[in-house]
């Protein structure tokens, strides 16, 4: 298996994630500056590599070449 077969995220979907993933990661260093901020993480990371272990899952693909 390779790694395109394991894609389950789309263009648009991955480009949100990561906007919304640093904006949160943010909230460490700016404005309330809360440890939750670190939370951001989780959809950066998700973003950054294409695959969502929930999409996964629940069987969900936003990856238009892979449905």
């Amino acid at each position: 298996m390779n790694m395109q077969t394991l894609l389950n995220e789309g263009g648009v979907d991955r480009g949100m994630r990561i906007i919304i993933g640093a904006v949160v990661i943010s909230l460490v260093f700016w404005g309330p500056q809360s440890p939750w901020g670190w939370l951001g993480v989780i959809p950066l990371v998700t973003g950054l590599i294409g695959w969502c272990p929930a999409y996964s899952l629940f069987g969900i693909k936003t990856c238009k070449l892979h449905r």
